[in-house]
């Protein structure tokens, strides 16, 4: 019983760390603007967080198992450990990856208010007296 979850918890360690690699990628292809290799790469993270999960509940219920039966081994419990400690830096990574998605949607965002005030300029004429005057759009044609 005890190999089988020393199995189970090096499963999840493998899948901890290549959640781990997606993140790091993640990361490259957020700030490389690529959406449609970040769109694949987030389906592929949504179905590695499904089987973490499914494993964690595995190893949950062999855990109980062994702990019912046995004291719990030293090399479960470093696995254990192994698996937090990479828990951790993919808590990390994705700490790093929101603030990044952030910071560029206030890219856009400034991005998208210079443009409005570009158009605006653009768009500015001189009266009779010399006082400058924006067009409103959509004014039409008056007879």
């Amino acid at each position: 019983m005890t190999t089988s979850l020393e199995n189970a918890i090096n499963k999840q360690l493998s899948l901890l760390s290549e959640l781990k690699i997606l993140l790091e990628q993640e990361l490259h292809l957020i700030s490389s603007r690529e959406p449609e290799t970040l769109m694949q790469l987030l389906q592929e993270k949504e179905v590695l967080l499904a089987d973490i999960e499914s494993q964690d509940q595995a190893v949950e219920i062999m855990y109980e198992r062994v702990a019912q039966q046995s004291e719990i081994p030293e090399t479960c419990t470093a696995l254990l450990d192994d698996c937090k400690k990479v828990l951790n830096e993919c808590k990390y990574l994705t700490q790093i990856n929101a603030k990044s998605v952030e910071h560029g949607q206030l890219r856009l965002v400034h991005l998208r208010n210079m443009m409005m005030e570009l158009r605006a300029k653009e768009s500015m004429t001189y009266d009779r007296a010399g006082r400058t005057t924006g067009e409103s759009p959509g004014k039409g044609i008056s007879a």
